[in-house]
C-alpha cells in the first residue's frame, strides 16, 4: 500500500502527456500552491510573534493584504473541487482541500492575532509565502512556455530537496539575517568617523545608486564565489549548490545553511556600511531574489547582445556544467565583463552545456548534505586506494 505522500508525489510526477489541459492536473496543482501559500499566511497572522517576518508588516497591514488571503484560499478550494472532479487520481485536490480547510478553521482570512509571547524569535511563513507565490508563478510558466530543455519536469528529480532548501532558507530568515550582518554592524561601529561619506553617497540619483550596488556586491560574490570553488575545505560547502543535476528557477535555492551566512555577511558589507539609501538596498533584495531564479531557470535563448553586458542563464548554466573547460568558470552573479577582465570568462558561441553536476558523489538528502563537508574529506579518502 502506498503512503498518501507516495500517492501525492507519484501525481505531482505524472508524464507530461497524461497533464493535458482538461486533465485535472493543473487545477490540482495550483490549488496546492495557493492552498499551501494560504496557509503559511494564516498562520502568520493567527501567531505573528512566531511567524511573521517583522520587515513584511508593512504587507500585512495593507486593507487588501486579508482580501488577497481569502482570495487564495476560494481559489484553492474552487480548483480542488475541479481538480477532484476531472483527474481519476485524487491526491492533488484532496490534499489541496483539506490544506484550505486546515486554514479556514485556523481562522481564514479574518483571523485574530493571538499573543504568545515568543521572546523575539520568530519563522518566516509569510516570507516563504509570498517568496513561493511570487517566484514560482512568475518562473514555473515561463519555463513551460519558453523551456531549454524540454523534456525536463517541472516536478524534476530531487525537487523536494530544493524545495526544502527554498522552505529553509525562508523560515530561518531571522538567524540568517542576524548572523550575516554581524560584519556589517562591526564595520559599521569602527568606522563612525564616515559620516560624511556615506551621506553624500546617498544623495546621489537612485539608478546610479542602484548601479553602484550591483557593481559592488558583484565584485564582492566573484572573489567569494571563486574563493569558494578553489579552497578545498569551502568547495565541500558550495558542492552542495552544484550537486544539482538539473536547472530550474528551483535549483538556486541549494546552497548550504554555513554558505548562505557567508555569502550574505559578505555582500551585505557595500549594502550597509558605504552609505546607500535604505530604499535603493530594499529594490536591489527584491531584485536579487528574483535575477537569482532567472540566471537558474531552464530558459531557452542565447541572449548574446544581453550576454555582453549582463550574466544570462546561458552564462550561469556554463558555471554549474560538467564539461571540464567550463570547471571554474563564469564567477560574475551580474556582469561578466568581471569573468573577462580575472581570466575566468567561458561563453561558446550559441552552444549550452551537455549536463550539470559535481565528478564527486554529494549524498542526497538535506541532513546528509548539511554533514557533508565536514565529512567530505574523510569519504574522499576512503574512496581514495593507497
Amino acid at each position: 500500500m502506498k503512503s498518501w505522500f507516495d500517492r501525492l508525489e507519484h501525481d505531482l510526477q505524472s508524464p507530461l502527456a497524461v497533464r493535458r489541459f482538461g486533465s485535472g492536473w493543473f487545477s490540482g496543482f495550483f490549488a496546492l500552491v495557493f492552498a499551501i501559500a494560504g496557509l503559511c499566511l494564516v498562520a502568520a497572522l493567527r501567531w505573528p510573534d512566531w511567524f511573521a517576518t517583522p520587515e513584511l508588516a508593512v504587507v500585512r497591514d495593507w486593507p487588501g493584504f486579508r482580501g488577497a488571503v481569502h482570495a487564495l484560499l476560494i481559489g484553492g478550494y474552487a480548483l480542488a473541487l475541479l481538480s477532484l472532479l476531472l483527474r481519476p487520481r485524487k491526491a492533488l485536490g484532496a490534499t489541496a482541500l483539506v490544506i484550505a480547510l486546515c486554514a479556514s478553521l485556523l481562522g481564514g482570512a479574518n483571523v485574530d492575532a493571538r499573543d504568545t509571547g515568543n521572546g523575539g524569535i520568530f519563522f518566516g511563513l509569510d516570507f516563504f509565502a509570498v517568496n513561493m507565490v511570487a517566484t514560482g508563478l512568475m518562473f514555473a510558466p515561463i519555463e513551460r512556455l519558453f523551456p531549454h530543455r524540454a523534456d525536463q519536469r517541472l516536478f524534476r528529480t530531487e525537487w523536494r530537496e530544493d524545495l526544502f532548501y527554498y522552505l529553509v532558507s525562508s523560515m530561518l530568515v531571522q538567524i540568517i539575517t542576524f548572523l550575516a550582518l554581524a560584519p556589517s554592524s562591526w564595520v559599521m561601529t569602527a568606522t563612525g568617523g564616515l559620516a560624511d561619506f556615506r551621506a553624500a553617497v546617498a544623495s546621489q540619483p537612485w539608478p546610479l545608486q542602484f548601479l553602484e550596488v550591483m557593481l559592488l556586491t558583484d565584485l564582492a560574490q566573484y572573489w567569494f564565489h571563486r574563493t569558494f570553488h578553489r579552497v578545498p575545505f569551502l568547495w565541500g560547502f558550495h558542492a552542495i549548490h552544484h550537486s544539482a543535476k538539473s536547472m530550474d528557477w528551483l535549483a538556486g535555492a541549494r546552497m548550504h545553511f554555513v554558505e548562505i551566512i557567508a555569502l550574505r555577511g559578505v555582500t551585505s558589507l557595500p549594502l550597509l556600511t558605504v552609505g546607500f539609501s535604505p530604499s535603493v538596498m530594499q529594490a536591489y533584495i527584491a531584485f536579487v531574489y528574483i535575477y537569482s531564479s532567472l540566471v537558474h531557470a531552464n530558459l531557452r535563448g542565447d541572449f548574446n547582445a544581453l550576454g555582453q553586458f549582463l550574466v544570462t542563464p546561458r552564462f550561469h548554466h556554463w558555471h554549474h556544467a560538467i564539461e571540464t573547460e567550463a570547471i571554474d568558470k563564469n564567477f560574475a552573479i551580474h556582469f561578466p565583463f568581471l569573468d573577462r577582465l580575472f581570466g575566468t570568462h567561458h561563453l561558446p558561441p550559441s552552444a549550452w552545456p551537455t549536463g550539470y553536476g559535481v565528478p564527486e558523489r554529494v549524498p542526497n538528502g538535506y541532513r546528509a548534505q548539511f554533514l557533508y563537508p565536514f565529512r567530505r574529506s574523510r569519504l574522499i579518502a576512503a574512496k581514495t586506494p593507497d
